[in-house]
């Protein structure tokens, strides 16, 4: 392990905290509305991918996954008021996904199965939120999305080694949220350049 794994990981906690507060400001502000189906989906992976990469014997990576499940659980209980949609049939099937990863998870003896689960998983409820982050980009917090990408870059430096099934994780959660925060900028430019 590095020895700045412990540093880079307390600055991904750090970040996987501060990513929330302008998107509860914006939720309770109302010019943010979360995709509730995505948000339960997502807050039931972060807790999965925390149990999995703990077995898989992460450690100072755990601090983001730790605040991501804290946080995103938090974000799902707040949507229930003042987000929008609700658990269609597809996301219903996201979280058997997860599900059948922690079954396999359990069967195998074999952690990565329940995080790679957790990455399908989470680029198909991705998937789901993008139509409606396309039409309108004001409708997610730029910043919330940005500093979780830097939160995962944060992450994976922490792991301190190349070990891939450590590192799928927050890899992933570094580059789909930088993917995200691209999408919402991209959209908002173009669609002041057509309404200016």
């Amino acid at each position: 392990m590095s020895a700045a794994a412990p540093l880079l990981g307390l600055l991904a906690g750090i970040m996987a905290v501060a990513d929330l507060i302008p998107y509860l400001r914006d939720m309770l502000r109302r010019t943010t509305r979360p995709h509730r189906g995505a948000w339960l989906i997502w807050s039931v992976l972060a807790v999965v991918v925390f149990g999995a990469q703990s077995a898989d014997g992460a450690s100072w990576s755990l601090i983001i996954l730790g605040a991501e499940a804290v946080g995103t659980s938090v974000i799902f209980a707040l949507s229930l008021r003042l987000g929008s949609g609700g658990l269609s049939r597809a996301e219903r099937c996201l979280i058997a996904l997860a599900g059948a990863g922690v079954v396999a998870w359990a069967a195998a003896d074999a952690p990565i199965i329940a995080t790679a689960c957790v990455v399908a998983a989470e680029l198909i409820a991705t998937a789901l939120m993008v139509p409606k982050t396309w039409r309108d980009p004001n409708s997610e917090t730029l910043s919330t999305y940005a500093l979780a990408s830097l939160a995962g870059a944060f992450a994976a430096g922490s792991v301190g080694a190349l070990v891939p099934a450590l590192l799928l994780y927050p890899v992933h959660f570094c580059l789909l949220n930088g993917a995200i925060a691209v999408l919402i900028l991209r959209r908002r430019k173009v669609l002041e350049t057509r309404y200016s």
